[in-house]
């Protein structure tokens, strides 16, 4: 599925999985979080859906945070949207 924005030149189209990387790599600047390969964009609610693995140390909420607030700005930035991150962690490494 695409995320498909009609504007006043035409359309821009932006694919799922273009998404789905932006809010991987963004999720991965924050220091002891790797993206799993099950992430998933729901472009109808704009949620970003990522399963994640942390090196102990930090409280798992706190990288959840900074992952959600990295992920959410990334998508602001790069595409002027808004959505809702949710994390959830699968493993810690």
């Amino acid at each position: 599925m695409s995320l498909v924005l009609d504007g006043p030149r035409g359309t821009i189209t932006v694919p799922d999985s273009v998404l789905v990387g932006i809010a991987a790599g963004a999720a991965e600047t924050v220091d002891g979080v790797r993206a799993r390969r099950r992430r998933s964009v729901d472009l109808d609610a704009r949620v970003v859906r990522l399963e994640l693995v942390a090196t102990r140390g930090e409280p798992l909420t706190a990288q959840g945070r900074r992952v959600q607030d990295a992920v959410a700005a990334a998508l602001k930035q790069t595409c002027d949207l808004d959505f809702t991150v949710d994390v959830a962690f699968e493993e810690l490494a």
